[in-house]
C-alpha cells in the first residue's frame, strides 16, 4: 500500500503543514483568540489541500482528469497518514506520566478530593447524558449506532488524540462512522470549550465569582509543574548514570517510552488471554476490542514505579520526555484531522449536532450548578480548568484556569493536577474511555447507561459526603 519512502516524505510533508499552521496562527488573529494548537490548523490545512476540499473544487472546476484533481498529497502518503493516529497515540499515553512523582492514592485524595470528584462526575455525566439521547432520540429518529452514546466522552473528555486512537476500535465495532464523528465532535469541543469559557471567566468577574487577582494571559506553559523541580542532586546522579554511554539522551528517554509500551502490550495480551480462557467462553468478550493506549498508560506508571525503586529515575529528563509526548501528539491530531471524512459528517449531521449541544450543555450546566457546592473556596477557578478539559484537552483547562487566576493564587494548578493521577487511568481516554464502545456492544444501550448512571450517583454521594463532612468541621 505503501513503502517506507512514502512513510519518510508523509512526516516529511506533515512537518511542513504543523510549519505553516505556526506561521497562519500568528497572522491570523481569530486563531490567536481561539487559542487554536497548531496541530489542528496544521490538520484543518492538510483537510483542506487535500482530495475532499480542493480535489473537489478542482474537479468542479476543470474535469476530474485534471492536475491536483485529488487535492496535492499522493494516495500513499494519505495511507500513511490515517494509519498513524492510532499508533501514535499509544506514545502520548506511555508518556504520560513518566518523569513524574506518583504519590500515594491516600494522598492524592487528601489534597485533590473535591477536584477528583468534580471532573470524574463530569466525564461520567457525559456518558450518562450521551447515552439517555442516543437511546431517546438518535437511536428512534435517525437510527444512530447505539455506540453513539459514547462519542460524546471520547470526543469532548478524550480530545482528538483519543478519538483518533480509537477509530480503529469502533470501525471494528461495525461503526464505521464513529472515528469521524468523534474527531468532529472534538474539534466542537475544543472551540467551544475556549469560546464558553472565556464568556464565563468575563461573567464570573462581574460577579465577584472570580476571588483571585489576575493579570493578563499568556502562554499555557508558564504554568508551575506538578512534581519538584530537578535538584543538583538529581542531575549528579543523572550525569553518572550516563558516564561512558556513547547514546543520546533523548535515545534513552524514546527507549524508556519504549518499555512502557511493551509493558502495555504484555498486560493488553495478558488480560486478551485471560478473557478468551475464563469468562470469554461464554460469549463475553471485551478485551480483544480495547486498543493499547490505555494499557500503554499503566505501563508508564509501572515504568516510572520501577524506575523509582532502581533509584534510575534521573534517566528521565522531564523536558525531553514531555517533548516526546507533545510531537506525537501533533502527528496523532494533525493526521486524524487531514484524515476525517467530510461526508460522513454531512450523512449524519443531526447525529453530530444533538450529541455537541448536549455535551456542551452538559458541562457548562454541571460547572454552574455544582462547583460552588462542591468546592470549599474559588469554586470558578476550580472548576473551570475541569470544564475546559471536559471539552477539548488538558492544555484546555490549563488555559482557561490561566485566564481567571494566572499566578495560581488560588491553589487550583495543584489540585487540578493530582486529579490527573485518578482520573487518566480511568476516563478521558483510559480504560473504561477504550472499554465503553465494546460494553455498549456487548450488552446494549440501556445496561451500558444504568451502569454510568450508578457510578455518577456515586461520585455525586461521595461528594455529598464531603460537603456535609465540610459543614461539621
Amino acid at each position: 500500500m505503501f513503502s517506507l519512502k512514502d512513510v519518510f516524505f508523509a512526516f516529511v510533508i506533515l512537518s511542513l503543514l504543523l510549519l505553516a499552521g505556526r506561521y497562519l496562527k500568528q497572522k491570523i488573529r481569530w486563531l490567536q483568540q481561539l487559542h487554536l494548537p497548531e496541530s489542528i490548523v496544521a490538520g484543518f490545512l492538510g483537510l483542506l489541500l487535500g482530495p475532499q476540499i480542493l480535489g473537489v473544487l478542482v474537479q468542479m472546476i476543470l474535469g476530474k482528469g485534471a492536475f491536483f484533481a485529488d487535492g496535492i498529497f499522493s494516495e500513499p502518503i494519505r495511507a500513511v497518514w490515517s494509519q498513524s493516529p492510532g499508533l501514535f497515540i499509544n506514545i502520548v499515553f506511555a508518556a504520560l506520566f513518566l518523569g513524574e512523582q506518583i504519590p500515594s492514592l491516600k494522598e492524592i485524595w487528601r489534597k485533590a478530593a473535591p477536584q477528583v470528584v468534580f471532573g470524574q462526575s463530569l466525564a461520567w455525566g457525559q456518558y450518562v447524558v450521551g447515552l439517555l439521547v442516543t437511546l431517546l432520540v438518535l437511536k428512534p429518529v435517525f437510527g444512530a449506532h447505539p455506540i453513539s452514546g459514547a462519542l460524546i466522552e471520547i470526543g469532548f473528555e478524550g480530545g482528538h488524540g483519543t478519538a483518533g486512537g480509537m477509530a480503529k476500535t469502533l470501525g471494528t465495532l461495525g461503526f464505521q462512522d464513529g472515528g469521524d464523528l468523534a474527531l468532529g465532535l472534538a474539534t466542537v469541543g475544543i472551540v467551544s470549550g475556549i469560546i464558553s469559557g472565556t464568556a464565563l471567566a468575563g461573567w464570573g468577574r462581574r460577579q465577584g465569582h472570580i476571588q483571585s487577582i489576575t493579570r493578563r494571559v499568556g502562554d499555557v506553559e508558564d504554568i508551575p509543574e506538578l512534581s519538584a523541580t530537578e535538584t543538583p542532586e538529581i542531575r549528579k546522579r543523572r550525569a553518572k548514570l550516563m558516564q561512558g554511554l556513547l547514546i543520546d539522551p533523548l535515545s534513552i528517554n524514546f527507549g524508556i517510552v519504549g518499555i512502557a509500551i511493551v509493558f502495555g502490550w504484555l498486560i493488553l495480551n495478558g488480560l486478551t488471554w485471560l478473557e478468551a480462557a475464563t469468562w470469554g467462553r461464554s460469549g463475553v468478550e471485551v478485551m480483544i476490542y480495547v486498543p493499547l493506549f490505555p494499557m500503554a498508560l499503566i505501563g508508564g506508571i509501572l515504568v516510572q514505579v520501577i524506575l523509582n525503586r532502581l533509584n534510575l529515575s534521573p534517566l528521565i529528563i522531564k523536558p525531553l520526555m514531555k517533548s516526546i509526548a507533545g510531537l506525537a501528539l501533533d502527528i496523532v491530531v494533525a493526521t486524524a484531522l487531514v484524515s476525517i471524512s467530510l461526508q460522513v459528517l454531512g450523512s449524519n449531521l443531526g447525529v453530530f449536532v444533538i450529541l455537541s449541544l448536549v455535551g456542551i450543555t452538559w458541562n457548562i450546566v454541571f460547572f454552574l450548578y455544582y462547583a460552588p457546592k462542591i468546592f470549599p473556596d474559588h469554586w470558578f477557578e476550580r472548576g473551570i480548568g475541569d470544564l475546559g478539559q471536559s471539552m477539548g484537552v488538558t492544555a484546555t483547562g490549563i488555559l482557561l484556569l490561566r485566564m481567571v487566576d494566572r499566578d495560581n493564587r488560588s491553589g487550583a494548578f495543584e489540585g487540578f493536577a493530582y486529579k490527573q493521577l485518578f482520573f487518566e487511568p480511568i476516563v478521558g481516554g483510559g480504560l473504561f474511555t477504550a472499554a465503553a464502545p465494546a460494553l455498549i456492544a456487548r450488552f446494549g444501550l440501556v445496561a451500558i447507561l444504568l451502569l454510568t448512571t450508578g457510578l455518577l450517583l456515586f461520585w455525586l454521594g461521595t461528594g455529598y459526603i464531603l460537603i456535609k463532612r465540610r459543614q461539621l468541621e
